[in-house]
């Protein structure tokens, strides 16, 4: 019988290694100087399990107006509020929040109050508040919108630079993804002297695939949707595990290379194509979005030339194939306020990858996994 209740552990530290550059000191999207995030969670079972993330540029709050943005959108099916202007000035003027689908608009007007308490902003007449979203209502009773400004401000104002909290925290605590638990996860990579680092709020559906090895929620002992479960848009519940509400996910890139705007949109394009890696199907319903930024950190010897941006899409692409794992292994069994999502099984992915040749079997005196 599976054990469920494992410990959650990122998958670096369980033998799986996604490409060959090395990460920053804490392998997160705060490995990027002068970005730091922030999580308030929302735990009240079985009905609440949602939240809020906050990814904030120090730039920002130091007074700097704006900091250059670019954004992909790989299926539009989902409520990013601020796109249009980030998509047309290619700037993004205010922290990043990620959110549940219908708390978005509340966290939106939060953060907006957050932005004009700060300093420079006395006579601010106009803000673009940046909010992404996904649905977690699956395991959270979504039309609830618990989601308070105190619950935004908490999350502002209590960001640090240290290793963000992944799996069921904040934005993460109520998703799902490729048939397990869903949740936050991050990760980095340093290319050129440049760190580029990613966090993602995981809720979409398809096959998790780990290293190029298909792991099926219904082969192997997680538990797959019960009977009759509904599904999104009145489907039957997919055969490889209960799926998201909504399927969507929300990757945020922040790197201090020194790129412009259009060439932060090229990163933030292969994010969304690191989706495949781990078996994303791109489902019609889904909101898939990724917003790529640069830090004032950069060095002062000018940009980077487009032909020479092939390191910059190597490491975005190995960073979000290896966030999204961390926000899936690192998350724990929920039961929820409609289902239960099911904590991927390490033992079962490290079999498998070790029956693939992709890991090599453990000596007799090796770890445990």
């Amino acid at each position: 019988m599976t054990n469920h209740s494992r410990q959650p552990r990122r998958v670096r530290d369980l033998g799986i290694v996604v490409g060959p550059l090395r990460t920053g000191p804490l392998n997160a999207i705060t490995d990027v100087p002068g970005v730091r995030v922030g999580h308030t969670t929302i735990v009240d079972p079985p009905r609440l399990h949602t939240g809020v993330t906050a990814i904030v540029p120090d730039a920002l709050e130091q007074g700097r107006g704006s900091l250059p943005c670019g954004l992909f959108v790989g299926n539009g099916f989902g409520k990013l509020i601020g796109a249009t202007q980030v998509a047309e000035l290619g700037a993004v003027e205010t922290p990043i929040l990620l959110t549940a689908t219908l708390s978005a608009f509340r966290a939106a007007d939060a953060l907006v109050t957050h932005v004009l308490a700060g300093p420079g902003h006395e006579d601010t007449r106009t803000l673009n508040p940046v909010v992404g979203e996904t649905n977690d209502g699956r395991l959270s009773d979504i039309r609830a919108r618990p989601i308070t400004e105190a619950h935004v401000l908490a999350a502002l104002d209590g960001a640090t630079s240290d290793l963000p909290g992944e799996g069921c925290v904040g934005a993460g605590t109520g998703t799902m993804a490729l048939g397990f638990k869903g949740g936050i996860g991050t990760s980095s990579r340093v290319v050129g002297g440049w760190t580029v680092g990613v966090l993602v709020q995981s809720n979409f559906s398809g096959t998790l695939t780990v290293r190029g090895v298909p792991i099926r929620a219904d082969d192997g002992g997680a538990r797959p949707a019960p009977a009759g479960a509904p599904a999104a848009d009145g489907a039957e519940p997919a055969a490889n595990g209960l799926q998201p509400e909504g399927n969507s996910c929300m990757i945020v890139i922040a790197t201090d290379a020194p790129l412009d705007a259009r060439q932060l949109g090229r990163v933030a394009r292969r994010a969304v194509f690191a989706m495949a890696r781990v078996g994303s199907d791109f489902a019609g319903g889904s909101g898939d979005y990724a917003l790529a930024f640069g830090t004032p950190g950069a060095p002062s010897s000018g940009g980077v030339d487009d032909g020479d941006l092939d390191p910059v899409f190597a490491a975005t692409m190995d960073a979000v194939e290896e966030a999204l794992l961390n926000s899936l292994f690192m998350a724990t069994t929920t039961v929820g306020h409609r289902g239960t999502a099911t904590a991927v099984p390490h033992t079962l992915v490290l079999d498998r990858l070790r029956a693939a040749g992709v890991l090599p079997q453990p000596s007799a005196t090796g770890p445990v996994s």
